[in-house]
């Protein structure tokens, strides 16, 4: 890790100033035992008498000698001062590559949270909306079918809606005083005596139609039974409207 490499470091430097200091100790010591060993004559020298080669040479070396250990030193010292900063500036960066990285994280984990958010935010939404839906087809469920009396009065009422929706004219009090006039309301009448009768096409059911005219004017959607009453009822409306403009136009035979 940094800081054992540091201490490792940081040990080795220092033990290797104490190798120089050592040496410059020495090398002091040396030259103040070569000043020592000048014969005794030199120490006799009086004040202000001029020195001996010896004792320059001497004191040279001693200066020589304190000057290298000092550079040395000061070198070594550049040296742990350098590599301090640089180790500075390194977990400096790093701490700033650990924050960046940190913050990183948090965004993620905040741009995560947000998705999740909004993906909850549509599922939701979704859930309103279906119920919603739900609710509008309940709401618009088809009314139940129309449904009519088996007498003369329903079969009459049932004629009527259709011929609306088909666009044949005519009122409840036309149809029914035609076929009061015609059947008496019976829808299995037959009349077996008249010239369609003797032609062989009799007249049939509440309105008293012909064969062939049923067939001609017969509404799609009833039935095609000549003597089902609803069926009667549309095919004879239909042809009094072709012929006389509205079933209610009629006032005797036809």
């Amino acid at each position: 890790m940094p800081k054992n490499i540091l201490n490792r470091s940081y040990s080795r430097a220092l033990t290797k100033q104490h190798k120089i200091a050592v040496a410059g100790v020495a090398a002091f010591g040396t030259a103040a035992l070569a000043f020592s060993a000048v014969p005794s004559s030199a120490e006799t020298v009086t004040t202000g008498a001029p020195a001996t080669t010896a004792q320059v040479a001497a004191g040279t070396a001693l200066q020589n000698v304190k000057g290298t250990v000092t550079d040395q030193l000061a070198t070594e010292t550049v040296k742990l001062d350098t590599f301090a900063a640089q180790k500075k500036a390194a977990d400096q960066a790093a701490a700033k590559k650990a924050a960046a990285q940190k913050a990183a994280e948090a965004a993620a984990k905040q741009k995560a949270a947000l998705a999740a958010a909004a993906k909850k935010a549509a599922q939701e939404r979704a859930v309103k909306a279906a119920a919603s839906r739900s609710a509008q087809r309940v709401a618009m469920q088809p009314v139940a079918a129309k449904t009519y009396a088996n007498n003369l009065d329903g079969w009459i009422r049932e004629a009527l809606d259709i011929m609306k929706a088909k666009g044949i004219p005519g009122s409840y009090h036309g149809l029914h005083k035609n076929i009061m006039r015609e059947s008496s309301g019976n829808p299995q009448a037959i009349n077996n005596w008249d010239i369609n009768a003797i032609n062989g096409i009799p007249s049939k059911g509440l309105l008293q139609v012909i064969p062939p005219t049923f067939k001609t004017y017969h509404v799609p959607g009833t039935s095609w039974n000549i003597y089902d009453p609803v069926a009667n009822i549309t095919a004879a409306a239909n042809y009094a409207a072709d012929r006389y403009g509205s079933i209610d136009n009629v006032n005797s035979a036809y």
